[in-house]
């Protein structure tokens, strides 16, 4: 068992709560049995902790997984995993420009997966997707899909010619029960507060719009994402 929070190796672990030390080790941390099985699955674990009898855990002291953790109630045990790599692109794709906040990005990642999006594409300055608030807010889902990190711009230019190219735009946009889809398609989504780059939609083949309420000026980009992810899932 390890008891100490001095421990060197705890020590280095502990560090993984920097986006700049979890991209020089290659290693985030998930916690509770759920995350840590869906890590399992993947082939994905480097290390486990646990207070309490676990498969293939290294016991800890509570201050130990304390030390760990970034909950309140520390869970009973967590995993120090590798990270994914990117994979060949395979389907529709899901392209964030500039999303800023964890629990939106993994409410997203939960859509994607859930309406058929092989692929996200996130522009640089898109929050990490290794974030501790992103990794719980997924439910774990961030272990079913690939992930790419890229200039959009400089993406859209490279598969222009093979999908079908959709941003938002509530201005100049058709509804979306109106779209034809006759390709695959990439889906861009915007930031929060300003919504799609305007370079990035000249770049788009069509324009959508949800229809709603006149009172209603806008709708949170995770909520607007799962809606248009679900209306185009299975769409001929």
């Amino acid at each position: 068992m390890i008891e100490s929070v001095n421990n060197s190796l705890i020590k280095e672990y502990a560090k993984l709560d920097e986006k700049k030390y979890r991209y020089q080790m290659g290693l985030f941390i998930v916690e509770g049995e759920h995350l840590v099985e869906e890590a399992r699955k993947r082939g994905l674990i480097e290390k486990i902790f646990a207070t309490e009898d676990y498969p293939d855990a290294t016991l800890v002291s509570n201050n130990v997984m304390k030390k760990l953790s970034h909950l309140t109630t520390p869970p009973k045990v967590l995993a120090v995993v590798r990270m994914m790599e990117e994979r060949k692109i395979n389907g529709n794709i899901l392209l964030l420009d500039d999303i800023q906040d964890p629990g939106n990005l993994g409410t997203i990642i939960r859509s994607a997966v859930a309406f058929g999006i092989d692929t996200i594409v996130l522009s640089p300055d898109t929050v990490d997707i290794y974030n501790n608030k992103v990794i719980r807010s997924s439910e774990g889902m961030l272990f079913h899909i690939n992930f790419i990190k890229d200039d959009l711009a400089s993406f859209i230019d490279t598969i222009k010619d093979r999908y079908q190219i959709l941003s938002t735009d509530v201005r100049t946009g058709k509804n979306i029960k109106n779209l034809h889809l006759d390709k695959p398609y990439a889906l861009i989504m915007g930031n929060e507060g300003r919504g799609v780059k305007e370079e990035l939609i000249s770049k788009s083949n069509d324009k959508i719009y949800l229809p709603m309420q006149d009172n209603c000026e806008s709708l949170n980009v995770a909520i607007a994402t799962s809606i248009i992810l679900y209306e185009l899932y299975d769409r001929d």
